[in-house]
């Protein structure tokens, strides 16, 4: 009884370790399961309210499909990344769960302790040694590329699904093989397709491995391969991914690769080695080892060079995994194989690159090798050495790991620990969104497509509300269905005959075809909150709050009232040019000059911006001048990041030349704009001077 209580003791240290290091990097606020304050932006937006959708829609067959969110362009929750393992676990609870509520921060504390859990079985095949395994562990805990995901693919954090396959691929003997390989494979089936792709692979390289080896027979193999074949498929089948047919293979490949340099490029998240040079889309492919690795590695080198471990044999009794490791890394170089800025490019027959273009952020394939290269360092450093030795080269090791790649994990702490908050933010505070939402079932695009400019606040008004959208940001998205879509919706603008049951938001090109056919007798067509919005019957609605209708008056750049305030968080016809994408604050300038249009009262005498300044200690200030129309406005000298309002007069001359022209424009010159990267601040290469947050006229 002594030695089971020591046993499991013993057994409890990797787990506590993880929690540890999930206090340390990521924090306790994200447990909280209705602060959802962390989730507002990119990625883990709609990771969130795939989930919410899901959870107030009704059963389905397949059980992971997610109409309400998406409609007839094909959704499932798998193809919003909301973990349907969770999504499934969590569902059959909803009506006792608070209306806020996420797991997606017991994900991640999951993420964490599991990591740990199979490196210190994957490192009890190396050594008994508790402490040698504690510290390796420790060096696959503190993983940059896992890192890196939690700040945005909340799902692909789930890295110990790949140490738990190799554990099972390099145990000599494993115990009930179909139920350990059968339930790891559901299970990375219920969780995303790229973690898929590669335990599959590792489950497929095993079983042939054995198979030659004698291990199993040829018999024994075939039921395997077939059995676990048919589980992945039912559990793909109801996780939603044959939901959208044509829809699987999107585009990229080769422009979301690794580069060769990955595993020494920290691109960032070392205090001490360079962030080396590196084409648009290599960040799918970093695969950066950390200092503390490559320093161990040296040490492991040594201990190769010297031919004192056994581990050139142990490699030869693994030639089919060995092969699989190399295809997957080829296939993360992909046929745009880069050194640094250096590309070489080697053609592809079409059917290959189609297929390719299924798992397109090919980078991401290298994490089962990058896991092995550091299980190799460790065997090497931990075999080849004293056990002191090893121990102080270990510790040694994970405490530089940790210290060096605190520049990226910092970071990650930070936006996982901002203010709590049950809610996100909105920019809809018109008194017209509650009325629709009582008068429309479905909120939609006009022309619908994946991830329009404003899905994420109309999402979140559709979940909010009850209603169903196909304004989202969906992984993949039915091609067919989509073009269908943009079909239907352009014979909609050309007869103004629109589908009662919803409310329409309308981007530039779709305004200016409702304004010809618009049936202003029935239908509003208006701006509301910066939105163009249409909705059919409006008028006849004797619950419906009365709205002030455009019409076909309506013109592109829209008139601001006097004391209206205009944000710039999210695209507007405002910001004509010299600018970069929206952010949720607001929008910086983008190059040396920008431009500002306007439609204004001619009772109008000043325009107020509210801004931030492009301003930091190795760079103190930005000059900034305002043209109207071609007459000098305004120009001022600002010295700081937040906090700075700008009122500009508008002078009789000023008000002259908008009258001869119709429309203000407000030409702003940045002669101090600068970019990130050329302050040393990482690759953000835009040169910014100015950052708006909102307008007002007075």
């Amino acid at each position: 009884m002594k030695v089971s209580g020591k046993h499991w003791a013993v057994a409890l240290l990797p787990l506590l370790m993880g929690v540890v290091a999930f206090f340390i990097v990521i924090g306790p606020r994200a447990l909280d399961p209705q602060n959802i304050a962390w989730l507002e932006s990119g990625d883990p937006a709609t990771h969130y309210l795939g989930w919410v959708f899901f959870r107030h829609s009704p059963w389905t067959f397949p059980l992971g499909l997610n109409p309400s969110y998406g409609l007839e362009l094909g959704s499932a929750v798998i193809f919003s990344d909301s973990n349907p393992l969770l999504a499934l676990l969590f569902k059959p609870f909803s009506p006792w769960l608070p209306e806020t509520f996420q797991y997606f921060g017991i994900w991640l504390l999951t993420c964490f302790v599991l990591q740990a859990w199979f490196a210190w079985k994957l490192l009890g095949l190396v050594t008994p040694s508790v402490v040698l395994r504690l510290l390796g562990a420790g060096l696959f805990l503190f993983s940059p590329p896992m890192f890196l995901r939690m700040g945005g693919h909340l799902s692909l954090a789930g890295h110990f699904l790949i140490l738990a396959a190799l554990y099972l691929a390099l145990h000599p003997r494993v115990q009930k093989r179909r139920l350990a390989w059968g339930s790891l494979l559901a299970a990375t089936a219920l969780v995303h397709a790229y973690l898929l792709a590669m335990v599959a692979l590792i489950w497929i390289a095993d079983l042939a491995g054995r198979t030659i080896k004698n291990q199993l027979t040829r018999r024994t193999a075939l039921i395997e391969l077939l059995v676990l074949f048919l589980l992945v498929s039912l559990c793909c089948w109801q996780a939603g991914y044959f939901s959208i047919g044509d829809g699987i293979a999107s585009g990229g490949f080769g422009l979301y690769r690794m580069n060769l340099l990955s595993v020494i490029d920290s691109s960032g998240w070392s205090l001490i080695l360079p962030d080396l040079p590196e084409a648009s889309g290599d960040y799918e492919g970093f695969n950066y080892l950390g200092l503390g690795t490559l320093l161990l590695a040296i040490c492991a080198a040594v201990v190769l060079l010297r031919h004192t471990t056994d581990f050139g044999s142990s490699v030869r009794r693994l030639p089919i995994l060995l092969w699989a490791l190399i295809g997957l890394t080829l296939f993360a170089l992909s046929n745009e194989i880069g050194v640094g800025l250096l590309n070489i490019h080697y053609p592809l027959p079409g059917i290959i690159v189609k297929l390719a273009n299924i798992f397109r952020a090919s980078g991401r394939m290298f994490w089962p090798v990058f896991y092995v290269i550091v299980f190799a360092v460790i065997f090497l450093v931990v075999r080849g050495n004293r056990p002191r030795t090893a121990v102080c080269l270990l510790a040694l090791a994970l405490f530089v790991q940790v210290v060096d790649t605190r520049n990226g994990w910092a970071g990650l702490r930070q936006s996982r620990m901002m203010v709590p908050a049950a809610e996100w933010p909105t920019m809809l505070h018109d008194p017209f969104w509650a009325s629709a939402a009582s008068h429309y079932a479905n909120i939609r695009s006009l022309q619908p497509q994946n991830q329009p400019d404003t899905w994420l606040p109309l999402a979140s008004y559709a979940a909010t509300h009850g209603l169903k959208t196909d304004t989202a940001y969906l992984g993949r998205m039915s091609s067919t269905a989509l073009e269908h879509a943009q079909q239907k919706a352009k014979r909609m603008l050309e007869t103004g005959q629109y589908d009662p049951d919803s409310l329409y938001i309308l981007n530039q090109n779709a305004m200016l075809e409702a304004v010809k056919s618009i049936h202003s007798e029935t239908d509003l067509l208006a701006r509301i909150d910066g939105l163009v919005v249409l909705a059919p019957g409006w008028k006849q609605c004797e619950q419906c709050l009365p709205v002030a209708d455009e019409g076909r008056s309506m013109q592109l750049v829209p008139l601001i009232k006097l004391g209206q305030q205009q944000l710039f968080n999210y695209k507007t016809q405002h910001l004509a040019q010299g600018w970069s994408t929206p952010e949720t604050w607001g929008t910086w300038s983008e190059g040396g000059e920008a431009e500002i249009l306007l439609r204004v009262p001619p009772q109008a005498r000043s325009i107020v911006i509210e801004a931030l300044a492009f301003v930091l200690p190795m760079h103190l200030s930005q000059d900034v001048v305002f043209t109207i129309n071609g007459v000098q406005a305004f120009s001022t000298h600002l010295t700081r990041l937040q906090g700075n309002r700008i009122e500009i007069p508008l002078t009789a001359a000023i008000h002259e030349a908008i009258a001869r022209d119709t429309l203000m424009r407000i030409h702003v010159q940045l002669p101090d704009a600068i970019s990130p990267k050329q302050l040393g601040l990482g690759e953000d290469r835009r040169v910014m001077g100015l950052g708006v947050k909102s307008l007002t006229v007075q």
